[in-house]
């Protein structure tokens, strides 16, 4: 890649042409996932490929993942250069095994909603049809039916 094609470019710009707001960027340099240089007046300057980091980065949370989680990942990447394609190949399996679990929640979400909101979003003192006597919190923590746990036609757990 030719330098100039990885040009050092002001926090603004960076900002206006992610979505990402300043302080946001500041936060993610904070963490070590994206770094600036300062220019002579202190001012951060970011390459160019920072913006595809920064990207990345919105993905992953849209994604579900966590910072430290990004982290880890953007760690085998390279930071003063936009990576190559076998270097993003790299991160694929973790973004596949994400998205088809987000694919399953999302189904049982669908499911969900074509049937009672209610059932199994802790409607304890609501719904006296599904989860009579909180039968589905003993199960654990959480909306339990959507995180998977079945009733029998009894409405007792599965």
């Amino acid at each position: 890649m030719d330098e100039r094609d990885d040009a050092l470019l002001p926090i603004g710009f960076i900002a206006q042409r992610s979505g990402v707001n300043a302080s946001a960027l500041r936060y993610y340099e904070s963490l070590g996932l994206i770094e600036s240089t300062r220019s002579g007046s202190g001012h951060r300057r970011y390459r160019r490929s920072t913006l595809r980091r920064v990207a990345y980065i919105v993905f992953a949370q849209r994604l579900g993942f966590q910072l430290d989680e990004i982290a880890a990942q953007l760690d085998g990447l390279p930071k003063h250069h936009a990576p190559t394609g076998e270097e993003w190949s790299r991160l694929s399996p973790v973004w596949i095994s994400r998205v088809d679990e987000r694919i399953r929640e999302l189904k049982q979400l669908r499911r969900n909603l074509e049937s009672c909101i209610g059932c199994g979003c802790l409607s304890m003192k609501v719904c006296n049809v599904f989860n009579r006597a909180d039968c589905i919190g003993r199960k654990g923590p959480g909306p339990r039916l959507w995180l998977g746990d079945q009733l029998t036609p009894a409405g007792d757990e599965a």
